[in-house]
């Protein structure tokens, strides 16, 4: 399936913003899962692309003049090929078994994954472990906000995209078995709140880099319907955008995505600066 995507993020500031820097993980890349035939990013100011720590391209950009408002574009066009598997040697394996704030396990998680996992790690197992997840932490929006973790989504019994990848990655991490965040982008027409959507990938074969990417939310393997952005440890290791800024007073963001079938084009991927 081919689709066109469009996302901006608007920014408005009650006082003069003196200084920002943000990071956008904003630009997927291709895998066997997806190939790339165009894509363009912008920001208010010239574009640094570098290599992050867990292989993703990422952009980052800097500001130091009044402003009142900004606003981040991303777009482009990339065919989903549906497949869920993935290999990538791009860093060990072992480090997606590392505990963050978001994703730590308490003695239920990890007698959750034990579980799932007593026969051994593989695709029936790990869709199993998602669906118990999703029974526990049903889908409801508003419950949970990116600072909630991992055992608070449990608790709560509710939660959405990234508290279910949460979850699911604790439990997986705590019964030594690597997983890890995944933020992209979901073509559902009929739910356009999960256009911006996060799911996990499960290292089923560390020694052949192999990954097997689950979407909790949906109950289901990635397909076609998904486009990869970013992986990482948590949400806040590869959120779309993330940065830091100096006065501006109060900050309103508004966020726009759209997404539908697009026709073929040619490969081309750019970077746009201001």
């Amino acid at each position: 399936m081919k689709l066109s995507i469009q996302h901006v993020t608007h920014y408005d500031y009650s006082a003069p913003l003196q200084y920002a820097l943000q990071s956008l993980c904003l630009t997927p890349q291709g895998s066997a899962h997806q190939t790339v035939h165009e894509w363009s990013l912008s920001a208010p100011a010239p574009l640094f692309a570098q290599r992050d720590g867990y292989g993703n391209l990422a952009h980052t950009w800097s500001l130091v003049r009044r402003s009142y408002g900004s606003a981040v574009r991303a777009s482009g066009t990339v065919e989903t090929h549906a497949s869920p598997w993935l290999v990538d040697n791009s860093v060990p394996p072992q480090l997606y078994l590392r505990d963050t704030p978001l994703t730590a396990a308490d003695d239920r998680l990890h007698a959750l994954g034990r579980t799932h996992f007593a026969e051994g790690v593989d695709e029936s197992s790990a869709m199993a472990l998602a669906l118990a997840v999703l029974k526990r932490v049903r889908y409801k929006t508003g419950a949970t906000t990116v600072q909630t973790t991992a055992l608070q989504a449990w608790e709560l019994g509710g939660g959405v995209c990234q508290d279910h990848a949460h979850v699911f990655i604790a439990a997986c991490r705590a019964n030594g078995v690597p997983a890890r965040y995944v933020s992209g982008y979901f073509y559902a027409p009929d739910e356009a709140d999960l256009a911006s959507h996060a799911w996990a990938d499960v290292c089923i074969d560390a020694g052949e880099f192999r990954w097997l990417s689950i979407d909790i939310t949906h109950g289901c393997l990635m397909d076609e319907r998904h486009v990869r952005l970013a992986v990482g440890l948590d949400y806040a290791a590869c959120s779309p955008i993330r940065g830091v800024r100096e006065g501006g007073g109060d900050e309103s963001m508004r966020v726009r995505i759209d997404i539908c079938e697009a026709r073929p084009s040619s490969t081309l991927i750019s970077v746009l600066e201001p």
